[in-house]
């Protein structure tokens, strides 16, 4: 079971890593680049009770928001390394394939959609965001890069 734990951590960081690599090229390509100060506000008022707000923005700031938000974003990339290894076990491990990877990289998604934005104010699934579809495609396209992540971590650490 330690071993499935490692390989989990090391999937997981593998995965969000190649999120933050593609997240680079689109920042190179003219789109806007991640800021996790918003998100480290929000994980730092999930401490205190506050799950949902009309707009972080206007919540009480932190003075390490941006750092909070990076390490969140880090430790929920690794704790979904963690619980994909332990659901896909040994076997998987041994001889990954990239089908279990993608959905369950799209099940993550979910929890973007029906925790995170509702409680940044942008709505269920961005749904109160200027161009709330764009956010979906690029959520959906941001989750399959860390599904490939999860893949092709598996096959480097064998």
């Amino acid at each position: 079971m330690f071993d499935i734990l490692l390989r989990g951590l090391a999937l997981g960081a593998g995965a969000t890593i190649l999120m933050d690599l593609w997240a680079i090229v689109l920042t190179q390509l003219g789109q806007a680049a991640p800021n996790w100060a918003p998100v480290g506000r929000w994980f730092w008022h999930l401490g205190r009770g506050k799950v949902f707000h009309e707009s972080i923005a206007d919540a009480e700031p932190y003075n390490n928001e941006l750092a909070l938000g990076w390490i969140s974003h880090y430790a929920v990339g690794i704790l979904y390394g963690v619980i994909f290894a332990i659901i896909m076990g040994s076997a998987w491990l041994a001889a990954p394939t990239f089908l279990p990877a993608w959905i369950f990289g799209i099940i993550t998604v979910g929890a973007g959609w029906f925790l995170l934005q509702p409680g940044l104010g942008i709505g269920w699934a961005a749904s109160k965001h200027p161009t709330p579809n764009k956010v979906r495609c690029f959520n959906l396209l941001a989750h399959t890069v860390f599904a490939l992540g999860l893949y092709g971590t598996a096959l480097i650490i064998g």
